[in-house]
């Protein structure tokens, strides 16, 4: 990508001068990766660069969480815009052989979220140096996606009210996507990712005797057939519904001839629509309790909703689309790019304001190596243009008149 070729790559191009100490960065974060609100050592590198740079900082929220404030040459707009970043590693052991792969057991960046960090604070040093825009510019560094709903509790702790923001964009890098790409739509983009936990009863006895038991195996068979009726007799054609029994353990285990007293299954519903969740929810309810009823058993169910869906206002969806084709081109921009069932804690943001959430190719997936996998690394080729995009983002967003 050249600064002449395109009318806004200059936020790229620029920060293309930082890109080694900003790789640098991405790779010590891979190396010391921490979970969930535990994130103290990465909160502490981010407060420090964005203080060196200039950058108001303000920390607490979350309990890791970091937020900076950047400020243009003219306020007189009164317009802000956040711009997010999740910090937090994945529980899994890395199999990768980098040099800088985690010195930490169990513990990996497995989802690229030291990528979305460094790319971030790139993004903040570019705004604070130049401060070509009308308003402000909020910088969430946010701990705890993966599970712990982080972005929830800065909602709850009042995010938005200590730093006002009139839209919120998050970037996420997508293995299927090439570098130099970025997909952004309208609408659902991720998945509600709701648990259950179904425990069928019945009476154990002798497998040569089953006439003398209530076997909640033949029942739990029964109950995870039926549940695949959800989305195919209950959900519209049209509509989004996975309901997938991802585990299964009896009470009794490793013997050949025990009927077990009870089975336990464990699974996801992934939904776009409320009234889909709901529908979901209700028929899971039914089906367990009227299959186990009528084979003679009883079925307890522990339905807990996550994330909500990840929904792009079509404001702020169609304004990171113009954005990216400035910065990228229109060639690579993907307007159609196809939901996803994964699931996003960006979601309680976009619940309290309007944005989007835009996914940054950064290929990988020709090695067969999508994010969630041990082997898994981010691509630091891409820094520079996530940084410039993020960077874009709030300069358009706050033009100076």
């Amino acid at each position: 990508m050249n600064a002449t070729d395109l009318p806004n790559a200059e936020p790229v191009e620029r920060i293309r001068r930082w890109h080694a100490e900003l790789r640098e960065i991405r790779r010590d974060l891979h190396a010391h990766p921490e979970l969930g609100f535990e994130e103290r050592r990465t909160s502490d590198l981010v407060a420090a660069r964005l203080a060196a740079w200039g950058i108001e900082v303000h920390r607490g929220l979350a309990k890791t969480g970091v937020i900076g404030v950047v400020r243009g040459k003219k306020t007189s707009s009164g317009r802000s815009v956040g711009l997010r970043a999740d910090m937090d590693c994945l529980p899994m052991h890395e199999t990768g052989d980098v040099p800088y792969r985690s010195r930490h057991p169990g513990r990996m960046h497995a989802c690229g979220h030291d990528g979305h960090t460094a790319m971030l604070l790139g993004a903040a040093r570019y705004l604070q140096e130049t401060r070509n825009f009308d308003g402000t510019v909020v910088l969430i560094f946010q701990p705890a996606e993966e599970g712990g709903a982080g972005g929830k509790v800065m909602v709850e702790e009042g995010l938005f009210e200590r730093f006002p923001c009139d839209a919120v964009y998050a970037l996420h890098n997508w293995p299927g996507l090439p570098p130099g790409k970025i997909a952004v739509r309208a609408g659902p983009v991720m998945a509600a990712t709701d648990e259950i936990r179904i425990v069928v009863r019945g009476r154990g006895g002798h497998g040569a005797m089953p006439h003398l038991a209530v076997d909640p195996v033949v029942a739990s068979a029964q109950i995870v057939s039926a549940l695949q009726t959800i989305a195919s007799r209950n959900a519209s054609p049209l509509d989004s519904v996975v309901v997938s029994i991802c585990s299964m353990e009896t009470s009794q285990t490793n013997v050949f001839n025990v009927i077990p007293d009870a089975v336990t299954l464990v699974g996801t519903v992934r939904t776009f629509r409320p009234e889909t969740r709901d529908m979901a929810e209700r028929r899971i309810r039914e089906i367990v309790a009227g299959i186990a009823a009528a084979m003679g058993g009883a079925g307890d169910i522990d339905y807990r909703r996550g994330y909500p869906a990840t929904v792009n206002s079509e404001a702020e969806a169609a304004f990171a689309a113009r954005v990216g084709a400035r910065v990228f081109g229109a060639g690579n921009v993907v307007t159609d790019h196809e939901p996803t069932m994964g699931g996003e804690d960006f979601s309680y943001m976009l619940q309290a304001r309007p944005g989007a959430y835009i996914f940054l190719g950064q290929g990988g997936l020709e090695r067969g190596c999508m994010l969630h996998n041990p082997n898994y690394d981010f691509n630091d080729e891409v820094i520079p243009l996530g940084a410039g995009f993020l960077a874009a983002l709030a300069e358009e967003s706050l033009p100076i008149a």
